[in-house]
């Protein structure tokens, strides 16, 4: 009964709100229209309408992909703080971390099913029905963690709300374990993926060791950048007390993996040019051009000057803890980033292709209202979530004031 009374009030929550709300639900549900409307027309006309073809076969959905799985993994940095070290301010703000890394993962799952020309044929991977090839396939892994992490995160979610619902105290022995499983999940998901890539030999621009590393280290700067920004929101549009210390420990810590980052791209940087040999066209390519080719050269010198400024930024104190220069820093963080995994991954790493052929890829417009469309289901999604969420936390919708 407890349980029904929740699902009850959460509903009366998620339709009522005020001229705001509405209007934005109405914007993404638009978005989500088109997309699907594009969608439909990609799977009647097929891939072809997408601009992949043979020499980049992997282009946008799966840019979005590799970058909503950082997104996702980047919850353990609100994480490690609240429950490795106890650290009250942020403690009281995790699960909106947790709410974000559901969002991101739904939207990776979408990604790889518009990525697929038959994606009716995914059953194959259900064991039983199909096949999954676990444990000799790299993408049966990335299938298993990124479902894993999926229902480890839901799982802490509904208990957590469950409990402030009902009035009842958390368990810790019950919360602790899925916590402290959820940080190597987190590494784990973003780790396959840097194998997914860094496995194939026939791509030797992704042939790093270091490249799920630097996955890690990116991921924990473009997701703490969207958290970041969210919470301001949630602060001035709610009741929520979220402190100026969260922000600023949270914008340290992307500092310090803004560095890391950054210190490894100058290690492959470096390793690529002072070597030399015929493998460094890659990042020349991506870099400097090659001839006329030279479409990705200004998103990569953006990509690493927005990295560049964003560090300085979150490194000082002082602009650090001013809401224009740490808004500034996250946009510039979140668009490097988004460059850097969405661009500067891909479309190197398939250019030129093994015969040397040059193909200058840009998403086409389906692809463009494909993408749009997943991101406003993860972030309908994301809205739904706080929706429910934020009156639990406040107290405010509970067991005996479910009707309110």
């Amino acid at each position: 009964m407890t349980f029904l009374r929740f699902l009850a009030g959460a509903a009366r929550l998620i339709v009522r709100g005020n001229k705001a709300y509405y209007a934005w639900c109405a914007f993404l549900l638009v978005l989500i229209g088109a997309g699907t409307s594009a969608y439909v027309h990609q799977m009647r006309e097929g891939l072809i309408v997408t601009n992949m073809r043979d020499p980049v076969s992997w282009a946008y959905y799966i840019g979005n992909f590799t970058f909503l799985v950082g997104i996702a993994a980047a919850a353990i940095m609100l994480v490690i703080p609240a429950y490795v070290y106890h650290w009250g301010p942020i403690k009281e703000i995790v699960i909106l971390g947790e709410l974000l890394a559901i969002s991101a993962v739904v939207m990776c799952l979408l990604f790889v099913t518009v990525d697929m020309g038959r994606p009716d044929r995914a059953w194959h991977l259900l064991p039983g029905l199909g096949s999954l090839n676990f444990p000799m396939s790299i993408l049966a892994w990335d299938v298993l963690v990124l479902n894993l992490y999926l229902l480890l995160n839901v799982a802490i979610v509904v208990y957590l709300l469950g409990k402030w619902f009902s009035g009842q105290p958390v368990n810790h022995a019950v919360l602790w374990p899925l916590v402290i499983l959820s940080i190597p999940l987190a590494v784990s998901i973003h780790t396959v993926t840097a194998f997914i890539y860094n496995g194939m030999i026939a791509r030797p621009y992704w042939n790093a060791a270091i490249l799920a590393p630097r996955f890690l280290a990116s991921a924990f700067c473009s997701g703490p950048a969207v958290l970041l920004m969210l919470l301001q929101i949630l602060r001035r549009m709610t009741r929520l007390k979220i402190q100026d210390a969260a922000l600023w420990k949270v914008a340290e810590l992307m500092a310090y993996s803004m560095a890391f980052n950054l210190f490894l791209t100058g290690a492959e940087i470096f390793k690529e040019y002072y070597s030399g040999g015929e493998h460094q066209v890659y990042t020349q390519y991506y870099f400097l051009g090659i001839g006329e080719h030279r479409a990705l050269v200004p998103y990569a010198w953006m990509s690493l000057l927005f990295d560049v400024v964003a560090f300085f930024l979150f490194l000082i104190p002082a602009t650090r803890r001013n809401v224009i220069t740490l808004n500034v820093g996250c946009l510039l963080i979140y668009t490097g980033v988004y460059i850097e995994k969405g661009v500067g991954l891909l479309i190197p790493g398939l250019t030129p292709d093994t015969l040397g052929e040059i193909y200058e890829y840009f998403p086409s417009k389906t692809e463009i209202l494909v993408t749009a469309g997943i991101f406003s289901v993860g972030f309908l999604l994301y809205t739904i979530m706080l929706k429910v969420a934020v009156p639990v936390m406040l107290g405010e919708f509970k067991h005996g004031q479910s009707k309110a």
